[in-house]
C-alpha cells in the first residue's frame, strides 16, 4: 500500500514537474483575465451602442419575470428592482450581454491560434530553409542524401 502511494506520488512530481501543469496554470490564469477585459469590452463598449441603435434598449434590463406565489405577475421598472423584491426572474438579456462576449472570445481566440500557426509555419519554414537536406555528387551530379558517404546513382565515394 504504501509503494504504491510513492510510486502515485512520484509520478504526480514528474507530471507537475514537466511543466504541463505550470503552463496549464499560466494559461488559465491569462484567460481569466481576457474573460474579464472582452466582458468590459462588450458590456461597456459594444453593447451601449448596440442598445441605442436597436432603440435605446439595455440588454441588461431585459428579463422576463415569473408569476408569484398567487399567480400574479408584477412589473417592475429594472431587473435590480425585480430582485430586490425577491421576483423571480428569467434574465435573456443577461444571457445575450455572455453570449456575445463569448463570441468575442471564441473569435479572438481563433485569431491568435492562426497566428501562433502561421509564426509556427513561418519558423519551420526558415529552419527547412537554413538547413540543406541534400548535397550534389561531385562525380554524377546527382542531388543525394547530406548525410551519404556514397553515391546510389554512381556509387563512388563522397
Amino acid at each position: 500500500m504504501i509503494d504504491r502511494f510513492k510510486r502515485y506520488a512520484n509520478e504526480f512530481k514528474t507530471f507537475a514537474i514537466k511543466g504541463n501543469v505550470i503552463d496549464m496554470a499560466v494559461g488559465i490564469i491569462i484567460g481569466a483575465a481576457f474573460s474579464k477585459i472582452v466582458d468590459s469590452m462588450v458590456k461597456d463598449i459594444i453593447m451601449p451602442p448596440m442598445g441605442w441603435l436597436m432603440g435605446r434598449v439595455d440588454f441588461t434590463n431585459l428579463y422576463l419575470t415569473l408569476p408569484n406565489y398567487e399567480g400574479q405577475i408584477v412589473k417592475y421598472p429594472s431587473l435590480e428592482a425585480a430582485q430586490a423584491a425577491g421576483a423571480v426572474t428569467i434574465n435573456y438579456g443577461l444571457f445575450i450581454n455572455t453570449l456575445i462576449s463569448f463570441i468575442f472570445v471564441a473569435f479572438a481566440v481563433f485569431l491568435l491560434i492562426k497566428f501562433i500557426n502561421k509564426l509556427r509555419a513561418t519558423t519551420q519554414k526558415e529552419i527547412e530553409e537554413a538547413a540543406p537536406t541534400t548535397k550534389t555528387c561531385p562525380r554524377c551530379f546527382s542531388e543525394i542524401n547530406i548525410n551519404a558517404t556514397r553515391c546510389p546513382n554512381c556509387t563512388s565515394e563522397i
